[in-house]
C-alpha cells in the first residue's frame, strides 16, 4: 500500500476541528474559553516585585543579596540590589527575605496531557517545556492555555504526536492520519515518514518526536531494538528541517544514538548506552543530550520485576554517559520524561545530574540556561534579567549547597503572577 507523495492540502476546518478535539481530551478548553472572556490589558502577564531575596543569575553565577526583581505585564523590567533597583510603589510585593530566588525552571522532556498536569508542573516550578509528544495533540492545547492563563501551564513547545513506526490509535486523531492505518509495515517509507512529520507541522507543533529504539519502560520491549535505520532518521529529520523545526529522539543503543545523531537530531533522549564516538559528534554538532534521569531512577522503583532491573542497571550507566558528556562539552538539557498523569519535580532531576558528577551550578544550567537554548527561548527563559519573562522560583535556601530545595519551591511566579 503505497501513500499519495504529496502532502495533504492545509485545511483549517480540519486544523481546528482537530484541535478543538485535542482541548476538550486535554481539559483546556473551558479554561481557554474563561480566560479569553476576561483578558487582562494588553499582556496575559502580571505586575510583581519581588524583594528581599538572594539573586541568582545561573547565566554568570552572579549571587546578589537583598535583591529585587521587577516584572510588569510578565516581563522582568529591572534586576539587581536593592540600592541599584527602583521598585515601583503600584505593583504586587512578593516577599523574598530569607530565600533564594532564581529564573524559572525548564522541563525539556515532559507529557504534559492535561490542563491538571500542566498546572502541576508549573507548582513544582518548570516554567517552561518542551512537549516529549502526545496521543492526539493535547499539549498544542496545554500550549494554548499556557499563553491564555500562563499560571495553569509551562511556556511549551509542543512536539503533536510521536513518529513511530505503530501509531496506533494515534491515526483516530487526525482525517490526514488515518491513511497510514492502511499500511502493512506502519509508518516506515519515506512518503509515510514526511506525512506524519507534514501533518505535526500543519496541526501547529514546534518540534518533531521520533525514536530509533524500543521503549525500556514495557516490559515486553528490548530498548536496544532498533525500529529506525539511519536513512529514516534522516527522511524524519529532513522534512522537519524544510519547516525550520528540530527533531528529537527516543534512544537507547549506541549503534541508535550514533544513527540519530548522524542523521541530524537536534537532541538526543535517554540515551542510556550513547558511547564516547557518538559524544564527540555531538560535540562537533552541538547535539544536546537530555539524560531523563528521572524516568530511570523511577523505573528502578517499579513493581514490575524486568522494569525495576532495568532502572537498576540502567541508571549508573546514564550517569556515567552524562558524567562523560559534560567532561566532552556536550550540551545537557533536564527534562524529567513525566507522563501518565505524574508530574515529578524538575528540580529531582537537577539533583540526578548532580549526582553524576556535574558541579551544582553546571547542573542549575540544565534546567535554566542550557535547556532554554535547546528551545530556543534564550532570550526569554533561564535568567532574571530585563526583557526576559517574568518567571521565577523561589526556594528556601542556596541551590548551590543543596540541589533538593529546587524540588519543592516555596513560590512559583509564572508569567509575574503568583502560583
Amino acid at each position: 500500500m503505497c501513500l499519495d507523495p504529496t502532502p495533504p492540502p492545509p485545511s483549517s476546518v480540519t486544523r481546528r476541528g482537530v484541535l478543538a478535539a485535542a482541548a476538550v481530551l486535554a481539559g483546556t478548553a473551558a479554561l481557554t474559553t474563561s480566560a479569553e472572556a476576561a483578558p487582562r490589558p494588553g499582556s496575559n502577564g502580571g505586575d510583581l516585585v519581588i524583594e528581599g531575596g538572594t539573586l541568582l543569575d545561573p547565566a554568570t553565577g552572579e549571587v546578589i543579596e537583598d535583591s529585587v526583581v521587577v516584572i510588569r505585564d510578565g516581563i522582568v523590567r529591572a534586576a539587581g540590589s536593592r540600592d541599584r533597583v527602583q521598585a515601583p510603589t503600584d505593583a504586587p510585593r512578593l516577599d523574598a527575605r530569607g530565600k533564594w530566588v532564581l529564573p524559572g525552571l525548564v522541563d525539556a522532556h515532559i507529557h504534559l496531557n492535561t490542563a491538571a498536569e500542566a498546572a502541576d508542573a508549573v507548582r513544582k516550578g518548570a516554567t517552561s517545556a518542551r512537549s516529549g509528544s502526545t496521543n492526539f495533540y493535547q499539549d498544542i492545547a496545554v500550549r494554548e492555555l499556557a499563553w491564555q492563563a500562563p499560571q495553569q501551564a509551562p511556556h511549551l513547545k509542543a512536539a503533536g504526536v510521536f513518529v513511530t513506526p505503530d501509531l496506533g490509535d494515534t491515526v483516530l486523531a487526525d482525517p490526514d492520519l488515518t491513511s497510514l492505518a492502511r499500511l502493512k509495515e506502519g509508518v516506515r517509507s519515506p512518503e509515510a515518514l514526511r506525512r506524519v512529520v507534514e501533518v505535526n507541522l500543519a496541526r501547529g507543533a514546534d518540534v518533531i518526536k521520533t525514536r530509533v529504539n524500543e521503549r525500556a519502560g514495557l516490559p515486553e520491549q528490548d530498548p536496544q531494538t532498533q525500529v529506525y535505520s539511519y536513512e529514516q532518521l534522516a527522511e524524519v529529520v529532513a522534512a522537519a528541517r524544510k519547516r525550520g523545526k528540530g527533531v528529537l529522539c527516543h534512544s537507547y543503543s549506541e549503534k541508535g544514538c550514533h544513527d540519530a545523531v548522524t542523521a541530524g537530531i537536534r537532541s538526543l533522549e535517554h540515551g542510556v548506552f550513547v558511547g564516547e564516538r557518538t559524544l564527540h559528534e555531538m560535540r562537533r554538532r552541538d547535539t544536546y543530550f537530555t539524560p531523563t534521569l528521572t524516568a530511570m531512577a523511577g523505573l528502578a522503583e517499579s513493581t514490575n520485576p524486568v522494569l525495576a532491573e532495568r532502572g537498576r542497571t540502567y541508571l549508573p550507566i546514564l550517569k556515567d554517559a552524562v558524567r562523560a558528556a559534560h567532561e566532552m562539552g556536550v550540551p545537557l538539557a533536564a527534562g524529567t520524561d513525566s507522563s501518565g498523569g505524574t508530574v515529578d519535580p524538575i528540580g529531582r532531576e537537577v539533583q540526578l545530574m548532580h549526582e553524576a558528577g556535574l558541579p551544582a551550578l553546571d547542573a542549575i544550567r540544565t534546567a535554566t540556561t542550557s535547556a532554554a537554548r535547546l528551545l530556543g527561548v534564550e532570550r526569554e527563559a533561564g535568567r532574571l534579567t530585563a526583557g526576559f519573562q517574568g518567571n521565577a522560583v523561589v526556594v528556601s535556601g542556596d541551590p548551590q549547597r543543596d540541589l533538593s530545595v529546587l524540588m519543592a519551591p516555596v513560590h512559583v511566579v509564572r508569567s509575574g503572577l503568583v502560583v
